[in-house]
């Protein structure tokens, strides 16, 4: 049985939806992640409800999960470039191969097991930026050997 978003959000965030502390506690939560796609569990619930509702769950009845989850995250990106693309009135493409570096790691990390859950809170959240900065870096350098 599918959950509904309320009960996804409560789940991820310790509190209702639109409650008071919603945002403080998916920040604490998500930067404290004792892992890279553990992180993308607490981030923005509401938006990962519908990516994984209308995404990623039906994509694995289809294809491996590694696949299912890469192509969520290309997904994610693109719909970023098209709503910045929107405001700008110009085409866009960096947020997609952003979120499909991202989601690279997601599952790099999975497959090996990346866990850093025994560290203290601050380092868990450094080491959660460092994927995040690391992504962009490599979009970055890819972007430019493109270009």
């Amino acid at each position: 049985m599918q959950s509904t978003l309320s009960q996804y959000v409560k789940k991820r965030n310790g509190v209702p939806l639109g409650a008071k502390g919603s945002m403080r506690n998916m920040l604490l939560r998500s930067f404290g992640a004792p892992s890279f796609p553990v992180f993308w569990h607490y981030w923005n619930p509401i938006w990962g409800y519908y990516l994984s509702r209308n995404i990623m769950r039906p994509l694995s009845a289809l294809v491996p999960m590694r696949l299912a989850v890469f192509t969520t995250f290309l997904v994610s990106g693109a719909l970023h470039d098209l709503a910045v693309a929107l405001v700008h009135w110009k085409p866009v493409l960096f947020f997609t191969p952003w979120f499909g570096c991202m989601g690279a790691l997601v599952i790099v990390s999975n497959k090996y097991a990346l866990s850093y859950g025994f560290l203290a809170w601050p380092v868990r959240a450094l080491l959660n930026i460092l994927f995040i900065l690391l992504s962009l870096a490599l979009t970055y350098l890819a972007m430019q050997l493109v270009l």
